[in-house]
């Protein structure tokens, strides 16, 4: 039988799930749910996190990556992986969710609702303005599930992204007026 197997009969996904900050111990079985996830979102080929970079990104001398994980009958079955940002038009921080996973087995179970549950508190506690996240258009199951929750599409907004080439590109160029 192997570890999923016998986790699915000693987490069954009628048991409540609870929600607790990440630990360091957590981090082998994120490293592996985010391949997961990046499998489920069709680009396996594009994971390249490593045990070390969540350690250090959740743990290091600076951490500016946080965490929650969510167990069933003590078996990690999903997590949220969030930073801070920033609203300057509402003067106040907010929480950017990196990525929100439920294995496939204990989705339905309560504990995607119970990580957002746990990063809403978050925010109300600290007085922080919102919770956002990005999903991708063709994931109707989630985007079905934010909504149920009262979440709102953010249509009007085009996310841009600058990485290798580009990135290193503008980084290196010489801007007039740069010291």
């Amino acid at each position: 039988m192997s570890r999923i197997e016998r986790d699915r009969h000693r987490a069954t996904p009628h048991a409540p799930a609870v929600v607790r900050d990440v630990v360091e111990s957590d981090v082998p079985d994120i490293v592996a749910m985010v391949h997961e996830l990046a499998d489920y979102e069709r680009e396996p080929d594009s994971c390249h996190l490593t045990a070390e970079q969540l350690t250090d990104a959740l743990f290091g001398p600076y951490p500016a990556l946080f965490g929650h994980v969510a167990t069933q009958g003590g078996i990690r079955v999903g997590f949220a992986l969030w930073f801070l940002n920033f609203s300057t038009w509402r003067g106040v921080h907010g929480i950017y969710l990196e990525d929100l996973y439920v294995r496939p087995q204990f989705r339905g179970s309560g504990a995607g609702r119970a990580l957002l549950a746990r990063l809403a508190a978050v925010c109300v506690e600290r007085g922080y303005a919102r919770l956002e996240w990005s999903v991708l258009d063709w994931n109707e199951p989630s985007i079905g599930f934010y909504r149920a929750l009262g979440a709102v599409s953010m249509d009007e907004w085009t996310t841009f992204r600058l990485d290798g080439d580009a990135l290193t590109a503008l980084g290196r160029a010489r801007t007039p007026g740069m010291a």
